[in-house]
Order: structure tokens, then C-alpha cells, then sequence
């Protein structure tokens, strides 16, 4: 009986030390692109017409492969990404491949961080997420560009 007591006693306690851990929640807009992710997924990275950015994030470990594919006309017809890191770095990428589609390049280029990360309510300590989105754009961008030059130069 007293080993059925001390252990009744252990676990009450562990129960009232997991209900004071404070919960860090993530914002409905983070879990919604988290668990419904947008555009995942890889585009030729050979084709002159799509340019690949791949950023990462050494302290926290990130890593975002973020595709562009660009019409005739300059504008994005398609994006997809594949991210590895947390559900802030995932929704960062999802909200940007969607944001990115139907725009020009220079419109693209335009998108900053701080939008993504006020459309998802990111907290602090996660806006690096969204920097690591607006970086992915600019280097997927950028390859696009130097591919075109090639392409001209030929």
C-alpha cells in the first residue's frame, strides 16, 4: 500500500511541475502553413527559367531550398520549397512561395522579412525564420538572373 501511495504522491507532483512549465504557443497562421504547407516540393534546377536558393541557418540549423520558376515575361508562374528546421522556418516558407507566385522579380525582390513575420505573428526569438525566407527569395532570384546572363551570353 505505501509503494501505491508514494507513487501516487510522484505522480501528482509530476503533474504539477508539467502545469507550471510555461507553453510557448505558436500564432494560428504558423500552424495553419505548418500543418497545411504550401508548394512543397522541387523544380528542375537545371532549367534556365527556374532559380534555386539555398540558405541556412547555422545557429538554430535551418535549411531553406526555396525554387522560383519565371515566365517569358518576368513574372513567377511557380514556386516550391523544401525546408528542414521548425514549424516557424516551415511556415516562413510556405507563407513566401505563395507570396512570391503571380509577381514580377522586381516585385519579388521587394518582399521583405518583416511582412512574413507579421503575417504569421512570428514572436522574437523566431524572426530569423522569416530573414531566412526573404534570403531564400533574394539568392533563389539571383540565381535566376545569373542563369538568364548565361543564356544571353550564349
Amino acid at each position: 500500500m505505501s509503494l501505491v501511495r508514494n507513487s501516487s504522491r510522484l505522480l501528482r507532483s509530476q503533474l504539477k511541475r508539467v502545469q507550471s512549465v510555461p507553453v510557448a504557443l505558436y500564432h494560428e497562421n504558423v500552424v495553419e502553413h505548418y500543418e497545411n504547407p504550401r508548394n512543397v516540393g522541387s523544380l528542375d534546377k537545371k532549367d534556365a527559367t527556374v532559380g534555386t536558393g539555398l540558405v541556412g541557418a547555422p545557429a538554430c540549423g535551418d535549411v531553406m531550398k526555396l525554387q522560383i520558376k519565371v515566365d517569358e515575361n518576368g513574372k513567377i508562374v511557380d514556386a516550391k520549397f523544401k525546408t528542414f528546421g521548425c514549424g516557424s522556418a516551415i511556415a516562413s516558407s510556405s507563407l513566401a512561395t505563395e507570396w512570391v507566385k503571380g509577381k514580377s522579380i522586381d516585385e519579388a525582390g521587394k518582399l521583405k522579412n518583416t511582412d512574413i513575420a507579421k503575417e504569421l505573428r512570428l514572436p522574437p526569438v523566431k524572426l530569423h525564420c522569416s530573414m531566412l525566407a526573404e534570403d531564400a527569395i533574394k539568392a533563389a532570384l539571383a540565381d535566376y538572373k545569373v542563369k538568364q546572363q548565361k543564356k544571353q551570353g550564349n
